[in-house]
């Protein structure tokens, strides 16, 4: 079974939106996230911001990467949800950190928090309905 087939087939909640609209919202999630998170790290590289404020948005971008091969490549719900609940945890910890320094970052990121919010949920839902 390939893991589109294999996703499809899963029992999700009635409120999960179509597997189309995911691509679209990450393309602008990934584009706002490139552009806050780099100056996040260009203001730690040049000593404007304290590389311990650029942590959590290096562990984000750790566990972001890391969720489709946890869903898809190892087919595993319980560590795709694990992993997103670090998502949104480190993500929190980022805008916290940055909001100090550069509110404008935080700001921009709350589309994402909201989304990360709503996909932890969604990840639960599918964890706990397709549980074996």
């Amino acid at each position: 079974m390939d893991t589109s087939s294999w996703y499809q087939h899963l029992v999700k909640p009635s409120w999960a939106p179509p597997a189309s609209v995911f691509g679209p919202v990450w393309s602008v999630l990934y584009l706002v996230i490139a552009l806050t998170f780099g100056a996040a790290f260009l203001r730690a590289a040049s000593g404007r911001l304290p590389w311990i404020v650029a942590l959590p948005f290096a562990l984000n971008l750790i566990f972001n990467a890391a969720f489709t091969p946890l869903q898809f490549g190892l087919r595993s719900n319980l560590l795709a949800l694990v992993d997103i609940a670090l998502v949104l945890i480190t993500l929190g910890w980022a805008l916290i950190a940055v909001y100090p320094h550069a509110a404008w970052i935080a700001l921009a990121n709350v589309p994402y928090l909201l989304w990360v919010s709503f996909a932890t949920v969604l990840q639960a839902s599918i964890t706990i309905l397709n549980r074996v």
